[in-house]
């Protein structure tokens, strides 16, 4: 039997050389076959119609599939979002959403890790814990597996599912040069969002890379003590350190980002809150993009009113605060901002465990 140490758990994220050299392809213009195959969302060897039967035969004894699996999927209709569970090469499992806004547009807001660390108060994801970060492959499949059930092509990626990004900045920022490859998917840079709840290193990191996605930034207060108790990040990064790389950050680039700032009702709408935040967004080139909290039952926070919205935003119009509202897609599929977790991992923290001690 043919040697089978050396095979890769995904093909996503190769070029077609490395797959030639991986799979052993006897020419090289298979290789370019199997990669034009595999952006077309192709992962079945037996499918790959233009490659030898016997080279299809051989490659399915050495892999199974190319790709991971979806385990559910729910779609709204009413708005025509979707939320995939992805089963992993590991067992293990993470969510994406594809998201489809007013304009027709087909987003694709992805995982980077499975569960996160951050523990932000407000997040269903933080409830899980950290079991390990996603490698570029499983990012890549997640879009991969979108593209599957999206009627249109997806414009754009945001980074807004399971877990930190910039807590695996390295398998993030290889995932988005494969989708910016013009023989990829060839999707422009400024149409890629990275999120990050205030991972300072990570928004340095970003800065020295001048890779030019969009930056948004989970702010949710700007006052430090609210903030310390609703997102333990801040307690190693204040607000202030984490202003200090972000106007670094939009010196280096000059890009304008946004600060994503989820209304928690009776917490942070009120006047001294939309004063901290008008005296913070000063000396920046910043837009605050207000969102209401999605539900979550097992979260001891509330959605703000209507009437508590249109209050706290008369006075950021007072105060000259540039803002937008969005308007919560995804939220009656539990696929919304803050509603991503999956109860299928639960106990997999003991495997992760183990696996440790093992390497040790």
């Amino acid at each position: 039997m043919e040697n089978q140490k050396n095979i890769p758990l995904s093909l996503y994220g190769l070029d077609a050389l490395t797959l030639t050299e991986v799979l052993s392809l006897p020419k090289s213009f298979y290789g370019k076959q199997l990669y034009q195959w595999l952006v077309k969302g192709v992962s079945s060897f037996e499918d790959m119609t233009n490659l030898p039967k016997n080279e299809r035969e051989r490659l399915a004894s050495l892999m199974s599939s190319a790709c991971s699996s979806t385990v559910e999927s729910s779609e709204s209709d009413e708005s025509g979002a979707t939320k995939m569970g992805i089963r992993l090469h590991d067992g293990k499992i993470v969510e994406c959403v594809l998201l489809i806004d007013k304009k027709g547009r087909h987003t694709a807001c992805l995982s980077s890790q499975v569960g996160c660390a951050m523990g932000c108060t407000f997040c269903r994801t933080g409830t899980m814990g950290l079991l390990r970060n996603l490698s570029a492959e499983e990012i890549i499949e997640q879009y991969v597996h979108l593209l599957g059930v999206s009627k249109q092509p997806i414009t754009h990626i945001v980074y807004m599912g399971m877990g930190e990004p910039l807590a695996n900045i390295a398998a993030v920022t290889r995932s988005i040069r494969y989708f910016h490859n013009k023989d990829a998917y060839n999707i422009s840079l400024r149409r890629i969002t990275i999120s990050t709840c205030g991972v300072v290193p990570g928004i340095l990191k970003l800065a020295e890379q001048k890779l030019p996605v969009k930056l948004a930034v989970s702010l949710v207060t700007a006052d430090n003590r609210t903030r310390d108790r609703i997102m333990p990040v801040n307690q190693k990064w204040d607000i202030m350190e984490l202003k200090k790389a972000l106007i670094h950050y939009q010196r280096v680039g000059g890009k304008r980002f946004t600060l994503e700032y989820c209304m928690l009702g009776g917490i942070n709408t009120d006047e001294f809150s939309a004063k901290k935040l008008s005296t913070y967004v000063k000396d920046m080139d910043v837009i605050v993009n207000l969102i209401p909290w999605n539900p979550a039952e097992e979260l001891p926070y509330q959605s703000p009113s209507e009437e508590e919205i249109d209050h706290f935003t008369l006075m950021l119009d007072r105060l000259h605060v540039n803002y937008t509202r969005r308007r919560s897609r995804g939220q009656e599929i539990n696929g919304a901002c803050g509603q991503l977790a999956v109860p299928l991992n639960k106990g997999l923290e003991y495997d992760l465990m183990v696996d440790e001690e093992d390497e040790e």
